[in-house]
C-alpha cells in the first residue's frame, strides 16, 4: 500500500499541491505527457522556485499561460476533450471525475445544468495544468490511499470572474456540503480565500478520509508553498508513509496488514445494483471488492460480496452498505494478511509512458508488472498488437536494468 498525508492548516489550493508533489521528486514529464496529450503543448510554462514561508522551505509554482486564452470553457466540450485524448485510463477517469465535481457545484450554485456550465477560473490553462498535474502525480507515485487534514475554506469576500464573491467559495461550500466533507474554522486567519475550489475537488476525489493522520512512518515529505503572506507559514506538506501495520514480524521483505472483513449474502438486488455497490464499496475505501454466487434459504441463488478494508474505514463502509445495497446485515471480522512491499512509478517507452509496479521478493528481487489499462490504452491508440506493445516495455526495463 501507498500511503499519502496531506497535512494543509493554511487551506488548499491546486498549485500548492502540485508544488508538493514536484518537491517529492515528481519528474516534470509526468506533468508534461499528458498536458501535451491534451493539446496543450507550448500553451503553459512552470516557474518553479524555492522559497520560504515563516522560515520553512518548500517548493512554489505557478502556471504561465503562453498563449491567449478562451474567457471560458463550456463543461461538455471541455468532457469530450479529456474523453478524447490518449490518456492513461486511471489518469482519465480521476481528471474527468475531478472536473464534474466542479461543474456539479457550479451548477448547483449558479442554478442551471451542470452542461450548461461554462468555467471561467477553473478552466483556465492554470487550472488544467493542476488538476492533470495532481492526478498524474498521485498515479505515479502509486498512491491508493490518502488522508487529508480538514482545511480551513476561508472568510470575507473574492474576486472572480462573476464579481465579487463571499467566502467560503459557493463552490467549495457546495462540495463539502455534497460529500459530506468537513471544513476547519478559519477563525484567526486574515480576510481571504484559503481552500480554493480546485483544490478542494481534487481532495474530494482522492482523498480517503478528511481528518486527523493515522500513524504511520514518514519516508518522504514535499512541502507546497502558496502565494499568500500569512501571519504563520503558508504551506501544505505532502508525506508518503509506511503504515504502521507494515512492520509485521515475517520473512525479509514480507508485510503484515491486519484488515477489516464486511460480508452480505443478497438474493433481492440486480446485477446492475450489485455493480453499483461493489464500486461504491471501492470508491469508499475498500481495497478489495468481490463477489461469489451462494445458495440461499429457500432454495434461492443469492450473491456473497465481500469487501476488505483498512479497520477505521469499517464504520463509514457500513454506510455505503446502507446507502446502496439491500441487506439488513453485514458481518464484519478482524483479518491479517500478508503482501509483498509494492510500489509505482511511471516508465517512458518508445511507445509513451506505461505504469509499473514493482514488487520486492522475500530473497529481495523486484518485479516487474505493467498496469494492463495502460497497454491496452497505447494498442488501440498506436494500432499495435498488446504483446507489442509489452515487448516494448521489456525494453525499456531491460534499459534501465530493471527485470520485466
Amino acid at each position: 500500500m501507498s500511503l499519502a498525508l496531506l497535512d494543509c492548516p493554511p487551506g488548499l489550493a491546486g498549485n500548492m499541491l502540485l508544488a508538493a508533489l514536484l518537491d517529492l521528486g515528481l519528474p516534470e514529464q509526468v506533468i508534461h505527457w499528458p498536458l501535451a496529450a491534451l493539446g496543450l503543448e507550448g500553451s503553459y510554462r512552470l516557474r518553479i522556485e524555492e522559497r520560504r514561508s515563516a522560515g520553512l522551505r518548500g517548493l512554489h509554482l505557478d502556471v504561465e499561460a503562453l498563449e491567449a486564452q478562451p474567457p471560458h470553457r463550456p463543461w461538455g466540450a471541455l468532457r469530450q476533450q479529456i474523453q478524447a485524448a490518449p490518456l492513461a485510463p486511471a489518469l482519465q477517469e480521476k481528471v474527468l471525475a475531478v472536473f464534474g465535481l466542479l461543474a456539479e457545484a457550479e451548477a448547483t450554485v449558479h442554478g442551471h445544468p451542470a452542461e450548461a456550465v461554462a468555467f471561467h477560473e477553473v478552466g483556465a490553462i492554470d487550472a488544467l495544468v493542476d488538476i492533470v498535474g495532481v492526478c498524474a502525480g498521485l498515479l505515479h507515485f502509486g498512491v491508493d490511499q490518502l488522508v487529508c487534514g480538514v482545511p480551513p475554506a476561508g472568510h470575507g469576500s473574492v474576486f472572480s470572474a462573476h464579481g465579487a464573491l463571499p467566502l467560503p467559495a459557493p463552490a467549495v461550500l457546495e462540495i463539502a456540503r455534497s460529500r459530506g466533507l468537513p471544513l476547519a474554522s478559519s477563525e484567526g486567519f486574515p480576510a481571504g480565500e484559503l481552500t480554493t475550489p480546485t483544490g478542494m475537488a481534487l481532495m474530494a476525489c482522492w482523498a480517503d478520509r478528511f481528518g486527523p493522520c493515522p500513524g504511520a512512518v514518514p519516508l518522504q515529505v514535499g512541502v507546497g508553498l502558496g502565494t499568500r503572506q500569512l501571519d504563520r507559514a503558508n504551506l501544505l506538506r505532502l508525506t508518503l508513509a509506511r503504515p504502521l501495520g507494515d512492520d509485521g514480524v515475517g520473512g525479509a521483505n514480507e508485510v503484515s496488514q491486519v484488515l477489516l472483513q464486511q460480508q452480505a449474502q443478497i438474493d433481492d438486488a440486480s446485477a446492475e445494483d450489485l455493480a453499483y455497490l461493489a464500486e461504491a464499496l471501492r470508491r469508499g475505501g475498500a481495497l478489495e471488492v468481490f463477489s461469489q454466487p451462494v445458495a440461499m434459504k429457500k432454495g434461492r441463488t443469492g450473491t456473497l460480496l465481500t469487501a476488505l478494508m483498512p479497520p477505521e474505514l469499517g464504520p463509514a463502509l457500513r454506510q455505503v452498505w446502507w446507502r446502496h445495497g439491500t441487506t439488513l446485515g453485514v458481518r464484519e471480522q478482524l483479518q491479517n494478511r500478508w503482501i509483498l512491499p509494492r510500489q509505482s512509478a511511471t516508465l517512458a517507452t518508445a511507445l509513451g509512458p506505461v505504469r509499473i509496479k514493482w514488487a520486492t521478493l522475500p530473497d529481495g528481487r523486484r518485479r516487474a508488472k505493467a498496469e494492463h489499462a495502460d497497454l491496452v490504452e497505447l494498442a488501440g491508440r498506436l494500432g499495435r498488437s498488446i504483446e507489442e506493445v509489452r515487448d516494448e516495455v521489456r525494453r525499456a526495463l531491460a534499459a534501465e536494468g530493471g527485470q520485466p
